[in-house]
């Protein structure tokens, strides 16, 4: 008898057996699935625990075409199929006592990925990525189930476990393409909504604690952590209309007002529970409109283990959070802002993620995703690990992340969190605590080289969007094209003026007029990059109060104070960003546990304010000398920035040419000012567009009877001039007849 008629030589060597069901065995498809050995007759080999007798079936007929032989206890099962000289289609028939299943073999299956995908792959080029690691449903070869891929290089045995295998990781061992590190596997039969993770055998033969698929896009609801079969989102989008137009809502010349929120705590249900999307999407949407925002901000909506940390941890970047219900869901969500002509920005995180042992922590067993030294790896304040930016699979893994967001969600701008923990590595490191760069220098070049590629590719592959920089450090060009040598962030963050005028505001009237450099200071730098002014969610928690908790003076000063202040944003150049309550003057420090105070809004003070924040985004929408040139210095020109002494400023905001000027007067104390003489570059009437102390607003109703006419007297370097009467604790803004402007 010859070797290859030998049946005993078309066995797998028992050592292997051995491996394969002690699950240390790290090529399945060498010992599973069909072969052909030394051109002997087809032999099928499957291990199937659990199982008395296994046989081998024509998967067209359903015939039986030969019983396997029982090879190992464990339940491995071996044979040849007789009269057979050619691959084909099969299915196992395994025999559970009583119970007989129908089983599809996994190890019959090809490849999942193509030659091109691990090119794209290899290169660390692959923008798409996301179309085939994670969890797909997939039809491969007229069989229905799902396709499993991730990137593991330096395990020795990766497997897909669930509920549908017992969470035994001897079960679904996955095959390794070892040109890129990615392993891979197709399970027939398996649905949508299947939990699972992936065990992996460290390079050390240690089995590391069950991860999460870094490229699920649904995960189970917090606190559970594992994976959810879903594939990539479902949805027949209505938003045609706004995608074309939703570049010039952005614009540097557009009246962008962003109204930054927390979908948790926001509003809750009569059960004390967050809103869903679906809820979100009805309640939110027209209140957003109503009040004029241009767009909302989310608080990152990735999934995340800690809901303490607000989304600012998170270890499902694909996979939006399962708190407020399904992809789908979200996507209804922004389908429906958008519909109403609201854009909606993101909070993304590329600077860090937790050390959750589900995680990306040492994926493989290795320092995968984040850097070994800890160095260059960890952040002490947050106790999270750091991405390796030099490594072109993570910077793929994070760039191909960007572009998921707005390409399958639609979503508009990414806020990029904690940008200046990128650009540095010594922050917030003392010395002998961090690596200087290859120069000697503390820039994370890796870190540079990254964020300018992720700028770049979301300009050149969705035109219309952009990414906005949270950066609070003077390092020059955040919003500078790339091609300029910047960093090619749409926008940043003002954080030095979002300092010194709350340090300013928080001051009692009496100490002002020492401190008004706090005021002025941000128009030296104003136009050095293209900023948004934020009062966002971090000047609201920790022990900070609320917006309100910060004025001084009795209960109707502090919302003179704050009123005073909002239109001081929202006439100074920039952007404008408000957190959610401060539209309300909300008293209590914000609870991302409960819901905002809405009973607060009947409240004639705070309804006062909700009324001035709606006018405040009307005149800056309507009043073009007020949005066009935010982000250039010829939109604005100061009138009198030196009455220290009586606290008070004045200056103009200007459009391109022919556009109407807006005069803008505050008086930070709680005296009222009459005949007070202002500068203006043109006679005639001057209406007040809006004065914060009117008594829509709760305030006392001091003003200038609607207008005042300018004299032909010069002032301040102006050719005419203006007395006014300055109210309370309150800002005038004034303007000329514009047409279409009533």
């Amino acid at each position: 008898m010859t070797a290859a008629a030998d049946p005993q030589s078309q066995l797998p060597d028992p050592a292997e057996i051995e491996a394969l069901v002690r699950g240390a065995h790290g090529d399945p498809f060498h010992i599973l699935g069909m072969h052909q050995v030394n051109g002997g007759p087809l032999t099928v080999r499957a291990f199937v625990p659990g199982a008395l007798t296994v046989e081998v079936t024509d998967r067209k007929s359903g015939r039986s075409l030969a019983e396997l032989r029982r090879l190992h206890d464990e339940g491995f099962f071996a044979g040849p199929v007789p009269r057979r000289k050619k691959q084909f289609a099969y299915r196992l028939r395994a025999h559970f006592g009583d119970v007989t299943e129908e089983l599809e073999d996994p190890y019959r299956f090809p490849p999942v990925l193509g030659e091109l995908d691990l090119h794209l792959m290899a290169e660390g080029s692959h923008r798409r990525i996301y179309h085939k690691l994670g969890a797909h449903p997939a039809i491969l070869e007229a069989v229905e189930g799902v396709s499993f891929a991730v990137w593991a290089p330096n395990a020795q045995r990766v497997s897909v476990v669930g509920d549908f295998n017992g969470w035994d990781g001897r079960c679904h061992p996955m095959r390794k393409r070892h040109e890129v590190g990615v392993w891979e596997l197709f399970i027939p039969a398996l649905e949508r909504g299947a939990l699972y993770k992936f065990e992996i055998m460290g390079p050390s033969g240690r089995l590391l604690p069950l991860k999460a698929d870094p490229l699920a896009f649904e995960q189970e609801r917090s606190p559970a952590t594992s994976s959810r079969v879903h594939g990539l989102v479902e949805h027949d989008w209505d938003d045609a209309a706004w995608l074309e137009r939703r570049g010039a809502a952005l614009d540097l010349s557009a009246p962008v007002s962003i109204y930054e929120l927390h979908a948790g705590s926001w509003r809750r249900g009569d059960d004390g529970e967050p809103l869903d999307y679906d809820r979100l999407a009805e309640t939110l949407v027209p209140y957003v409109k109503d009040l004029g925002f241009t767009h909302i901000e989310l608080l990152p909506i990735s999934e995340h283990p800690f809901t303490g940390s607000w989304g600012y941890q998170p270890l499902g970047l694909f996979a939006p959070t399962s708190r407020f219900g399904s992809p789908e869901g979200f996507a209804r969500f922004v389908d429906r802002c958008h519909q109403q002509g609201v854009g909606v920005i993101a909070d993304w995180v590329p600077a860090h993620f937790p050390s959750d042992a589900h995680g990306l922590g040492r994926f493989d067993g290795t320092a995968l995703y984040e850097h070994e030294d800890p160095r260059l790896g960890v952040h002490r304040d947050w106790d999270t690990l750091i991405y390796n930016f030099g490594r072109r699979e993570v910077s793929n893994f994070l760039q191909a992340n960007a572009l998921f967001w707005l390409s399958r969600y639609h979503i508009d701008a990414l806020r990029v969190d904690a940008v200046a923990s990128m650009l540095y590595l010594d922050y917030s490191r003392e010395p002998g605590e961090w690596l200087p760069n290859v120069h000697g220098g503390n820039e994370n070049l890796d870190a540079i080289a990254f964020l300018r590629q992720a700028n770049a590719n979301v300009t050149m592959e969705q035109p219309g969007t952009g990414c906005i920089a949270e950066e609070s450090t003077a390092w020059p060009g955040v919003s500078r094209p790339v091609q300029e040598g910047g960093l090619g962030f749409a926008y940043k963050w003002n954080m030095g003026w979002m300092h010194d005028t709350l340090e300013y505001m928080r001051k009692d009237p009496i100490h002002r007029r020492y401190h008004q450099d706090q005021l002025t200071f941000s128009l030296i730098y104003a136009f050095s990059e293209n900023f948004i002014l934020p009062l966002s969610h971090d000047e609201v928690v920790y022990g900070k109060g609320s917006l309100l908790g910060k004025m001084p003076g009795d209960r109707w000063q502090k919302v003179a104070n704050l009123r005073a202040y909002y239109a001081f944003m929202w006439t100074h150049p920039g952007k404008k960003l408000l957190f959610m309550g401060g539209e309300f003057a909300q008293e209590r420090e914000w609870n991302h546990d409960g819901a905002l105070d809405w009973q607060l809004v009947d409240d004639p003070l705070h309804g006062g304010v909700l009324r001035l924040v709606r006018d405040l985004n009307r005149v800056y929408r309507d009043w073009p000398a007020l949005h066009q040139l935010d982000c250039d210095a010829a939109g604005f020109r100061w009138i009198d920035a030196s009455n220290a002494s009586q606290s008070v400023i004045a200056y103009l905001r200007q459009g391109d040419n022919g556009t109407s000027p807006v005069l803008v007067v505050i008086n930070f104390t709680p005296q009222v000012r009459p005949n007070y003489r202002l500068g203006v570059p043109t006679g005639g009437a001057w209406r007040e567009i809006l004065n914060t102390d009117s008594e829509l607003y709760g305030g006392s109703n001091v003003g200038n009877g609607g207008a005042v006419t300018a004299v032909d007297e010069g002032l301040h370097g102006q050719p005419h001039a203006l007395e006014l009467t300055l109210p309370p604790l309150a800002a005038l803004v004034l303007a000329q007849e514009q047409e279409g402007v009533a």
